[in-house]
């Protein structure tokens, strides 16, 4: 940079400020700095105050955030009319997710100047990210009336309409848009197919169906998606009750892809068969036009009932199993709600079963016809998951066990076994059987994923990582590079795992790093606003835009939210103690052998804690040698770290209920016809005494499920607790009318007098509200008897876990009593074995023999 005369200065600023800004543009922040240093080295300019923003902005991108603040507040007190300070002021904001006061910040600088058309884009992508639409539709129209020659332009305008359900306005723009496009019938313009599209999803919106049709009459040649043009007439002249033309439509799409279900029921709906014969003649057409198609062999199975479902069960069955289909039974599931169907499928599949091995036919009476081996392979593993999934895992082990005797090398029979383990409540049995499973093809990552997962489940989490680290980057830790790659099935089962071990800190660290990921996904939108106006997918961003706005409903984000917010209910019932203090409250009441035993036993754990600390430390540095090489290596490294999620600092937190609150509010928003929502809702309301909000979530739960166990006692102690309130009196007579909790808890045993959970929660409120009661509500929680509904593993295991910890009063002596009663109805669960019990298992060639397998034989 050439040394400038003094003389010279004035003229040179304004160029000097625009190659700084030209610079940043670039990301050649190094150079941008130095112009900027450039001006403000003159003492007349040391406080330009368009400089001293640029120079704060280029700081921020490389990660100097403080600093880049000082500079950019003092250029703006120094300059506070200046539409370039508040500019950059609302991108460091926005850069920061405060994207409330970067707005602030772009209207301030449209003051200035008002039509800037880098601050309107901006301010555009703000308010569709916040969606504001209102103020999105505005800005937009300033865009239109600055570049109206412009598509993003129009574009952008039309959506506007769009997302604020105006679709006739948003048609009108688009109409008025594609008549300014001059392209010729016979060219294939990808953009301008993509444009058709997107004005016929707006008329149908609309309830345009008419005009929707013509329009894709018209403009069927030039649009180069046929498969989307086809399905879309389908819909519309179903739309318009024009069936003939709708059955020609859906008779096409048949032949292009006679195994995609819709097209089915388009033409079921188009033809509107009036009994089941007719229904069933559709599929039967079907099958003779398509012999080799599943789907129409598999649909009629969901409508027929009696004689005709067996017959068509029976040739769907015999082909799967002849072909070798292990998805069949997946197909089927869905039907075993219906215990007269369920009937059905286990007499004909134990009978060919029973034939096969007879004489290896499917009926005696079939002419001469014999299945190869693997038939009767695949019948058992069939079988195997039909008595997994009604329960009876005896059975179920039976028939994998000899499935794998005869063909001890495929994989899917292993799969299924450690399922059948799974769900018998011994996890760490099925992890072994997985882990067989994974032994006999590394190299299928699918495999390794499902052996983590149920490693994860057994609470063995270093294991799993291990497992995990044969398909993740080389020299990288593996959770690290899951926590990357937003592997967020992982990380859930992780904070499960932990939250199992009682380790909450280390739980916690995965639900927020899961809550990251979506902070990260909503962020991400940025780069679509325009990139999807440039590219034309309008379509897929309209798509994208409703999915942003529903996407803490995902599965991934409600356990981990779920999970937080049980861990951060527990810290405020149970707050973490001092170590030391712990320690000596237990050594006060030690003799001074035992006491030996446990500072020896503390000696050794410490060692082995350092000598992990000290390895995890190797790997840190090494991992930061690596990172410093990456950042020298790229000189415009933007942004800076975040900030690391500490166990220990999570789990002592100050207020764990304002954090439960946070990860409550999406919920409450997306999830609400959940009832563990709206219940834990009422846990942290209880809590906080917030008596409005309790009686909004136990009314909303109400709604959901009146009879749910948790609720049950969510009322009973609204009751007991809340009833002298004057703001809640006239809700609560509504609610309860004139009984008390007790009487209130008794009216609710006797409706729900056979169902073990809901007795056990009548019984934990007999001891709340009366712990003279211990006694009777022991007996009530612990009936096993079969004449009892919705008796399963995962409700005795509560009760269990109820009687261990004093819940029902103290009865450790029922509780091993009542354990040894369930080891009886479910033998391989490991939650009901012995005190002190330990399963030996050998794993030696292939051969895995437990104590459970040996108690399985016997039965």
């Amino acid at each position: 940079i050439p040394t400038l005369q003094p003389n010279v200065w004035e003229p040179c600023v304004i160029s000097l400020s625009f190659l700084s800004q030209r610079c940043y543009e670039h990301k050649q922040y190094r150079n941008g700095l130095k112009f900027c240093k450039q001006i403000l080295s003159n003492p007349k300019f040391a406080e330009h105050g368009e400089t001293l923003a640029m120079k704060g902005l280029t700081l921020n991108c490389l990660g100097k955030k403080e600093e880049a603040y000082d500079l950019v507040r003092r250029g703006l007190r120094n300059d506070l009319r200046s539409h370039v300070c508040w500019h950059v002021y609302g991108l460091l904001q926005r850069s920061d997710k405060k994207y409330d006061e970067a707005i602030k910040c772009y209207r301030n600088a449209l003051k200035w100047d008002k039509d800037n058309l880098q601050i309107l884009r901006d301010l555009s992508l703000l308010q569709i990210q916040m969606r504001d639409l209102e103020g999105y539709r505005e800005t937009r129209y300033q865009l239109l009336q600055l570049r109206p020659a412009q598509r993003a332009s129009w574009i952008g305008y039309a959506i506007a309409y769009h997302l604020l359900e105006d679709y006739e306005m948003a048609a009108k723009i688009i109409e008025e848009f594609r008549k300014t496009q001059q392209t010729s019938p016979d060219k294939v313009d990808y953009e301008y197919s993509e444009l058709l599209l997107y004005q016929n999803q707006v008329l149908r919106e609309a309830g345009l169906y008419k005009e929707a049709l013509e329009h894709l009459s018209s403009y069927e040649k030039q649009i180069c998606d046929k498969l989307a043009v086809e399905e879309t007439r389908g819909e519309v002249l179903l739309k318009l009750e024009r069936l003939d033309e709708a059955t020609e439509v859906y008779r096409r799409l048949q032949e292009r892809n006679p195994e995609n279900w819709a097209y089915y029921r388009g033409l079921e709906n188009a033809l509107k068969p009036s009994c089941v014969e007719e229904r069933q003649k559709i599929y039967e057409d079907a099958w003779e036009k398509f012999p080799k198609g599943l789907v129409p062999r598999r649909l009629p199975l969901n409508f027929l009932s009696g004689e005709k479902f067996r017959e068509c069960l029976d040739r769907y069955l015999r082909l799967n199993f002849s072909k070798g289909c292990p998805p069949v039974f997946t197909t089927l599931k869905s039907l075993y709600n219906n215990k007269e169907k369920v009937a059905i499928i286990e007499e004909l599949v134990v009978g060919y079963e029973t034939t096969l091995k007879s004489c290896r036919m499917f009926n005696q009476n079939d002419d001469g016809k014999e299945e190869p081996p693997t038939t009767l392979l695949w019948v058992q593993y069939f079988l195997a998951q039909h008595y997994n999934i009604i329960g009876q895992q005896t059975l179920a082990l039976e028939y994998i066990n000899a499935a794998i005797e005869s063909t001890p090398t495929l994989i899917e029979l292993f799969l299924i076994k450690a399922k059948i383990y799974k769900h018998a409540g011994n996890i760490k049995e099925a992890a072994q059987w997985m882990d067989e499973a994974q032994a006999l093809d590394t190299a299928d990552r699918f495999i390794n994923s499902k052996c983590a997962k149920y490693m994860l489940k057994a609470g063995m989490v270093k294991e799993a990582e291990e497992m995990c680290s044969k398909f993740t980057r080389e020299g990288a830790s593996a959770v690290e590079n899951l926590n990357e790659m937003q592997c967020m099935w992982f990380q859930t089962e992780c904070a499960l795992a932990y939250k199992s071990m009682n380790k909450f800190g280390e739980a916690l660290k995965k639900c927020h790093e899961i809550e990251r990921h979506f902070v990260e996904i909503t962020d991400d939108q940025f780069d679509f606003h325009t990139y999807c106006m440039r590219k034309m997918t309008l379509r897929s961003y309209v798509d994208l835009l409703k999915l942003e706005d529903v996407l803490r409903m995902h599965p991934f984000y409600y356990k981990a939210a779920i999970s937080a917010i049980q861990i951060y209910l527990s810290l405020h019932d149970n707050p973490l103690t001092d170590d030391s203090k712990e320690l000596q409250a237990e050594s006060a009441n030690l003799s001074d052998k035992e006491l030996k035993k446990l500072r020896n036993k503390q000696r050794r754990a410490q060692k082995k804690a350092q000598l992990e600390e000290e390895k995890k430390n190797a790997e840190k540095e090494k991992q930061l040698k690596n990172q410093k090489k990456k950042k020298e290596d790229d000189d415009e490294e933007i942004g800076g770290p975040k900030e690391e999620l500490i166990p220990d600092k999570l789990v002592k937190v100050e207020n764990p209920l304002e954090e439960a609150v946070k990860f409550l509010m999406p919920l409450k928003h997306l999830v609400k016809d959940k009832i563990d929502t709206q219940l834990l809702a009422f846990e942290i309301y209880f809590r906080k005494e917030k008596y409005l909000l309790m009686l909004q979530s136990v009314k909303r739960a109400l709604a959901i499920d009146p009879d749910h166990p948790w609720l049950h006692q969510c009322l009973a102690s609204l009751l007991k607790t809340f009833s002298w309130l004057t703001v809640l009196k006239q809700e609560i007579t509504r609610l309860f009318g004139d009984s008390n909790a007790m009487s209130f808890n008794q009216a609710y045993l006797n409706k729900h007098s056979n169902s073990i959970p809901h007795r056990l929660a009548a019984a934990k409120m007999m001891v709340y509200l009366d712990s003279s009661t211990e006694m009777k509500a022991i007996e009530l929680a612990t009936a096993l008897d079969e004449s009892l509904d919705n008796r399963s593993i995962q409700i005795c295991t509560e009760v269990l876990e109820c009687l261990r910890g004093a819940v029902l009063g103290d009865c450790k002596e029922r509780a091993e009593s009542y354990r040894a009663e369930c080891r009886k109805l479910y033998p391989y669960t490991l939650a009901f074995t012995p005190p002190g019990y330990e399963e030996n298992t050998k794993v030696a060639n292939g051969d895995v023999s437990t104590e459970t397998e040996e108690l399985a034989n016997d039965m």
